[in-house]
């Protein structure tokens, strides 16, 4: 799916591919993306293990970076911090946000 993202510096949006994943806790954008386009990276206090599917250890390091941006999806949008990793091919994925699933298409 499509979604657009904006800066919140500099009200610069983006377009990208996103994966909706209801396995994952959170929304995630690869690294290479947030430099892609220039976002600004902010530290996290403490990083945060990344665990596979079957529990164990993701072989990649830890998240430590966030970016905060402003969600676009058919209307609605809403402000998030979204954690920074490596994804592979993947832009974004969107997952489980306040317990439900973020941009379910009958919600928004």
């Amino acid at each position: 799916m499509n979604i657009g993202i904006e800066k919140i510096d500099t009200h610069e949006g983006v377009a990208v591919k996103a994966l909706l994943n209801s396995s994952a806790m959170g929304i995630f954008m690869d690294k290479r993306t947030a430099a892609k386009y220039g976002f600004r990276l902010q530290k996290l206090e403490r990083s945060i293990i990344v665990r596979n599917v079957d529990g164990t250890n993701n072989s990649e390091e830890a998240i430590t970076d966030q970016v905060k941006a402003n969600v676009y999806y058919k209307g609605y949008v809403e402000r998030m911090r979204i954690d920074v990793c490596n994804l592979g091919k993947t832009e974004v994925i969107l997952g489980i946000v306040r317990g439900q699933l973020y941009f379910h298409p009958g919600t928004a």
